[in-house]
């Protein structure tokens, strides 16, 4: 940190930035100071010293309450992150003193969520119990992201679409498959390319989970297009959807055979995309703290 970023920090107040977002998230000096139990002339000698110090206005006060300037916006985002930041590394902190010896922050894909981490995790806090993992479900791109920007110690995701400048170890495969109703035209097949099933309505993920896009991609290789009838976030909505008969979709493996739904039958797919790999990604490894080296030697050892 160069020496006028280190004065920086230390001029920026975190009460002035607190009262800087209630103003923004109410549109009143006013309001925002009964809210936080303080005098409006006090709340907005803050407003001024904050403005004084980053040097540009931050709002346009008005007889109806205040505006942001683009300088305001920008501001109300990283204070917001911030803040934000600061309540969780809070309640981390405060969880030492009821055992807690470390925390471990994860995002993964719901496909590792729903297949493989349950078991996983669980094994590891019993042999770690005085560890906490912190788990969020989110999108592979999103996993990835998460990392790069330090939100998340470890993900666990599909990599096969690259994972940027992060580090990466195996972690698990698995292997998509078609759902369809029993009883349907396709049931029967032992397996399937992907393109035959174009011709019917399909029930899908989101537009951008690594599922949806490489079924769109194999569909673009063929010239076509993917007959998406109905969006849904979560396998189980899928699978829920299809047994009603509003489409056939594509899952993995696993996580169909852990829902036990008797009117539905799995096809396996037979493109090479539908045998995925799972990573666990990091920015580097080596700098991990203690507790998130145990998962991750945990984890791959699986």
């Amino acid at each position: 940190m160069q020496p006028t970023e280190r004065n920086f920090a230390r001029r920026m107040d975190l009460t002035s930035l607190q009262l800087f977002v209630a103003v923004c998230e109410l549109g009143s000096i006013g309001r925002a100071a009964e809210r936080e139990f303080i005098a409006a002339s006090a709340v907005s000698k803050r407003l001024s010293d904050l403005e004084a110090t980053l040097g540009t206005p931050l709002l346009v006060r008005h007889a109806r309450g205040v505006d942001l300037t683009p300088a305001g916006e920008s501001l109300l985002h990283h204070a917001r992150s911030m803040l934000y930041s600061l309540e969780k590394m809070q309640g981390e902190l405060s969880e030492y003193a009821f055992g807690v010896r470390g925390h471990v922050r994860i995002h993964a894909s719901i496909s590792a969520v729903v297949q493989f981490l349950p078991e996983d995790l669980g094994a590891f806090c019993r042999a770690h119990p005085q560890v906490k993992i912190d788990l969020e479900e989110h999108l592979s791109s999103e996993v990835i992201r998460a990392v790069q920007e330090g939100a998340a110690d470890l993900g666990i995701c599909n990599t096969a679409g690259g994972v940027g400048s992060l580090q990466t170890k195996a972690y698990r495969q698995d292997n998509l498959v078609l759902i369809v109703p029993l009883g349907h035209v396709l049931s029967a097949r032992a397996a399937i390319h992907f393109d035959e099933t174009l011709d019917f309505d399909q029930v899908g993920l989101q537009a951008n989970s690594s599922i949806y896009q490489a079924m769109h991609q194999a569909a673009a290789a063929q010239g076509r297009g993917i007959k998406l009838r109905i969006h849904v976030a979560g396998l189980d909505s899928m699978c829920r959807m299809i047994a009603n008969g509003l489409g056939i979709g594509v899952m993995p493996q696993r996580a169909f055979e852990l829902m036990h739904i008797p009117e539905l039958t799995a096809v396996p797919l037979q493109d090479p995309w539908a045998t995925r790999q799972f990573g666990l990604v990091a920015r580097d490894f080596s700098t991990l703290p203690v507790t998130a080296r145990l998962l991750l030697e945990h984890l791959t050892a699986t």
